[in-house]
């Protein structure tokens, strides 16, 4: 690092000491509950804290332990994620419930290679609920973390993992092995709270002896900003309407938002107008017509890569081509919308739809 006369043992000292001072408080700090600690986890895995919290103390409730959850109706545990983006990551809570109840009796196990063996536990979750809850020596390794030890060792480039053996070669000569939970949650805070990715927060920094990049003036330019490209889609959605339901549809169970409902709709093609390109859309997923299409409202929203743009045309189908429930298609009452997962541009429509459909009125 920086200085010739700096050791593992005062970078520890320093690092824990301002942690333990200045660290936020956080409700999954204040448990040792296995569980409550994974739930955390991947809930913070590319979401705010911010975001994170109501989620959090909901979640606990629907599903206050490992049986709850993996008992849980997969809909049920979708519905509780809404919101929060990148689904997967919900589908392998499920998926791993499941298998812990199945083959470590409703525990999460503490061995490296079962954890590390479970759906969705890649090396850092592996390595946050084994030294956070476990209190075994394993460094994590995430954006936070990644950005601090470039910065530390004046590693030049992209934060896209290629520096990523030289660090953790070093974070196991860092990590505080008698503490090795507040090790790492002392890295990730440093970098949430004071080593940002903009315009760092060098006069505070408990480590700022030891940090290449300070020394020689290269904090801002390490690592390389990297450039987000997002693709823009415009897509339009039928709220088709028959006897005060509604016809909603479910995704496939791969790919892109998986499992989750929305209404029946799609992508516009280049020059294709909203109502020929929502007739269009409407006949392939359903194969009937619509008429009297009305438009409702557009909203716009961002998911991975995508920015959307999203129209909504409320409708019906032309008299005897209204299709069946199936195991894609269901006819929902307006009022029993909310009890399916949607995607957030979805879900916005629905809120529309309960504004505009309130009764008017009430108590002089």
């Amino acid at each position: 690092m920086a200085s010739d006369n700096t050791t593992p043992a005062d970078f520890r000292r320093r690092i824990l000491g301002w942690y333990r001072r200045r660290k936020r408080d956080l409700p999954w700090r204040r448990t040792s509950d296995p569980y409550a600690i994974w739930i955390s986890e991947i809930m913070l895995q590319q979401t705010t804290v911010g975001a994170v919290i109501p989620y959090y103390g909901l979640w606990l409730k629907s599903f206050p332990d490992i049986r709850s959850l993996a008992a849980a109706p997969l809909r049920k545990v979708l519905k509780a994620w809404q919101g929060l983006g990148y689904y997967a990551r919900a589908r392998n809570l499920h998926a791993a419930a499941k298998a812990f109840v199945k083959h470590h009796g409703g525990q999460i196990p503490e061995e490296y290679d079962a954890l590390r063996s479970a759906p969705g536990f890649g090396p850092y979750t592996t390595a946050a609920i084994l030294s956070l809850a476990y209190r075994q020596p394993y460094p994590v390794l995430e954006a936070n973390v990644r950005r601090v030890m470039m910065r530390l060792l004046g590693l030049h480039g992209l934060a896209d993992g290629r520096h990523d053996r030289i660090i953790s070669a070093r974070l196991e000569e860092l990590i505080a092995r008698k503490s090795p939970g507040d090790f790492n949650q002392a890295m990730m805070e440093l970098g949430a709270l004071v080593c940002r990715s903009r315009s760092p927060l060098c006069p505070g920094c408990p480590v700022q002896g030891f940090c290449a990049a300070f020394a020689k003036g290269e904090q801002e330019i390490i690592p390389r900003p990297t450039k987000i490209s997002y693709r823009k889609i415009e897509a339009v959605v039928g709220i088709i309407e028959d006897g005060g339901r509604v016809l909603i549809q479910q995704r496939p169970d791969t790919g892109l938002l998986a499992g989750l409902w929305e209404f029946p709709g799609g992508k516009m093609r280049r020059g294709e107008g909203r109502i020929r390109a929502l007739a269009r859309e409407i006949r392939e997923e359903t194969g009937a017509e619509i008429t009297a299409p009305r438009f409702f409202m557009t909203v716009d929203h961002s998911y991975t890569q995508y920015q959307v743009k999203l129209h909504a045309f409320r409708c019906t189908f032309k008299t005897g081509t209204r299709p069946s429930d199936g195991a894609r298609l269901r006819w929902v009452r307006l009022r029993d919308l909310r009890k399916f997962p949607f995607p957030s541009g979805s879900a916005k429509i629905i809120r529309g739809l309960e504004e505009t459909d309130r009764p008017q009125g009430g108590r002089p």
